[in-house]
């Protein structure tokens, strides 16, 4: 039944943006424009494709649909809110981190309840809640943005190089300061007494892009910092949390600081990582997405790969790298996986809104969305329950994705900025990779990066 009423609700929401179109006689075919990233493999390409071909088909609206690159939609994005003159929806990677709930308080996202609440029973409730945001100028919360995928933090490990160090993985640790001492002062120093020059850990600590803050924040939630409560109001500077981010600070910054890390990771965008594993310059790494493994897989599916290169992506995919969650807290507490959620929205000033609702309406249906997610090879992670629980994630016979379904299956946390949206103010100055560097580059102690960070945290919530 639940099925049976979204179709009529999408039909209604489709009926009703043709007819607003359409009540002035010798109009033009209605059109709308869509923003989305480019596609990183084909099957991403063809599902979105075949989403646009449907609903032209379906609802008569013309569908412009404009790919830009994932590090430059954001900016374009802004430019044309800032102008006045936006596309009717928009997806990105990076909207979530920067600027989704910015544009909600701000009034330039259109109200999307209308679109959500019928489906609501079909998300995972965690990933749902955190597009419940709050438009300063209303003071009123809603739906001002769509769940349509989510990302999480992984850890990746090359298992023959565990063995070549002399070491079984079930002697991995899976207690917080034990594991990362493995890295570091176990398998590294036991490979370079063989004349490798294997790093332990690819450790990223840039202020460029977002793998920094992403794994820094497992960090803090490691050592159980608070930086918002419920309501969204800072509590960094209480005094537990002012030292526990101390802690989290001093335990980031000491893999790069003692050499487990290589001193280039300080300068590393998102891509660093994943190329030093690629390359086996390094046992391990932390990153947020497959995208590590899943380089291996677009090889072996790549219609231009020869037979070798194949085969050794093969191996790599299904035998030799190993994807798992963090550790255990320091105490010994589960750490629930950190998940953000990839958000679209519709714009409030775009020419055709309720067109715009439609579109998204109908690429939110359930099956369609379920095949956009997978389409990306395990990339991203769905947002619906029964996506999941689909075979594609659950049936045992890809290792990486079973990972990943163990992670979901042991609990999500989510990040401070969807109960305050000033704080992705703090992810764009990239303020947590900023403190790192003053402990590594600069010397300063961990209590001092701590106390900076927080003094620069209030002045943007207060702004």
């Amino acid at each position: 039944m639940g099925r049976c009423r979204h179709l009529r609700r999408v039909a209604a929401v489709l009926a009703l943006a043709v007819g607003t179109l359409g009540a002035g006689a010798g109009i033009a075919q209605p059109r709308i424009t869509v923003w989305f990233p480019r596609a990183t493999y084909p099957a991403e390409d063809q599902a979105l494709q075949e989403v646009v071909r449907s609903f032209e088909a379906k609802s008569g609206v013309k569908v412009d649909l404009v790919r830009h690159s994932p590090a430059e939609i954001v900016a374009k994005s802004v430019a044309a809110v800032a102008a006045g003159n936006p596309p009717e929806v928009g997806f990105g990677f990076a909207y979530d981190f920067s600027v989704t709930g910015k544009w909600a308080f701000e009034g330039r996202l259109a109200n999307l309840d209308e679109v959500i609440e019928p489906i609501a029973g079909q998300f995972l409730p965690g990933p749902l809640a955190t597009t419940r945001l709050l438009n300063g100028k209303t003071g009123r919360v809603a739906y001002y943005a769509a769940p349509v995928q989510m990302q999480l933090a992984h850890i990746h490990y090359w298992a023959d190089l565990v063995e070549a160090a002399g070491f079984r993985e079930s002697d991995i640790p899976n207690d917080w300061n034990r594991f990362w001492a493995f890295w570091c002062d176990k398998l590294q120093p036991a490979l370079r007494a063989q004349g490798s020059r294997v790093y332990g850990i690819a450790h990223p600590a840039g202020a460029q892009g977002t793998d920094t803050l992403y794994s820094f924040h497992v960090f803090m939630n490691a050592h159980d910092v608070e930086v918002v409560d419920a309501e969204g109001k800072l509590v960094l500077d209480q005094p537990r949390n002012r030292a526990a981010l101390a802690r989290a600070l001093a335990d980031y910054a000491s893999i790069v600081a003692k050499g487990c890390s290589p001193a280039s990771s300080l300068s590393w965008g998102d891509v660093e990582n994943n190329l030093q594993f690629a390359s086996r310059s390094v046992a391990m790494t932390h990153n947020a997405t497959l995208s590590i493994p899943v380089a291996q897989l677009d090889t072996i599916n790549r219609a231009t790969s020869t037979p070798e290169q194949r085969e050794a992506a093969r191996v790599n995919y299904h035998e030799r790298i190993r994807t798992r969650g963090f550790p255990a807290k320091p105490g010994g507490a589960k750490l629930p996986s950190l998940a953000a959620v990839k958000t679209a929205v519709v714009f409030a000033d775009a020419k055709n809104q309720q067109q715009g609702k439609a579109f998204l309406a109908f690429f939110l249906e359930e099956e369609r969305l379920q095949a956009f997610v997978e389409a990306s090879a395990g990339r991203w992670v769905p947002v619906t329950k029964r996506a999941s629980v689909a075979p594609f994630w659950t049936d045992g016979k890809d290792p990486h994705r079973k990972a990943v379904q163990q992670q979901v299956s042991e609990g999500l946390a989510f990040f401070p900025f969807v109960r305050n949206w000033r704080l992705t103010i703090a992810n764009a100055e990239n303020v947590w990779a900023r403190a790192i560097a003053r402990i590594v580059k600069d010397g300063a102690t961990p209590e001092a990066a701590a106390d900076e960070l927080i003094e620069r945290l209030k002045r943007i919530v207060a702004e």
